[in-house]
């Protein structure tokens, strides 16, 4: 039913400053972003490293659907979105298992999704949804369309890159030697 966490949303009042810490100290990448002028707030969806993602949400004003939640405090954990291959069939297994759900929303074949109330989730707010996730994040971290992989010189060997099925790529580094036992491992496998 899910395939992967995708990201941890992180909801904050000051985004400014949120945005500074998480791009400028951590050295998070940004994605995709949108404001919703009915709930009033702006999503900011940012890459760390090679498969580690975070959101940041924000209220845009008054009456914002974050006020309750940041009543008190500057930010926290918001919701985990987990990613979902079929939605239809995430939503019949939470029905077959008891499991209440609310939210469903479809937005064309860009994103569905379901939350389920942390009540009924350890404490957690969960978010389901089926999407692309190369479509929320930016060129620089996702592999060219039809490539699956990349292979680069550097300083001290190679660096191989793999599309992810989950979007984004992994990167490892590989010394001559490494690259040479590599090559040998394939001619073994094709042969």
């Amino acid at each position: 039913m899910i395939q992967r966490i995708d990201h941890i949303a992180i909801a904050v009042r000051d985004y400014n400053k949120a945005y500074r810490f998480f791009s400028e100290l951590l050295g998070a990448i940004p994605g995709s972003s949108s404001r919703d002028d009915r709930m009033k707030y702006v999503w900011q969806n940012m890459s760390l490293g090679d498969l580690s993602r975070l959101e940041l949400l924000t209220p845009t004003g008054a009456g914002s659907f974050l006020d309750g939640f940041l009543e008190k405090k500057e930010g926290g954990v918001h919701h985990i979105t987990m990613q979902t291959p079929d939605i239809q069939k995430a939503a019949a297994a939470l029905d077959r298992n008891g499991i209440p759900y609310f939210g469903y929303h479809e937005y064309g074949t860009l994103w569905k999704e379901l939350f389920i109330h942390p009540k009924d989730a350890f404490g957690v707010l969960i978010q389901i949804a089926e999407f692309n996730a190369d479509d929320w994040l930016a060129p620089g971290v996702r592999m060219p369309v039809g490539k699956k992989f990349t292979i680069r010189r550097e300083a001290r060997g190679y660096a191989l890159s793999f599309a992810h099925p989950g979007g984004g790529t992994m990167t490892m580094s590989m010394t001559d030697e490494d690259l040479k036992d590599f090559h040998k491992e394939i001619e073994a496998v094709m042969h």
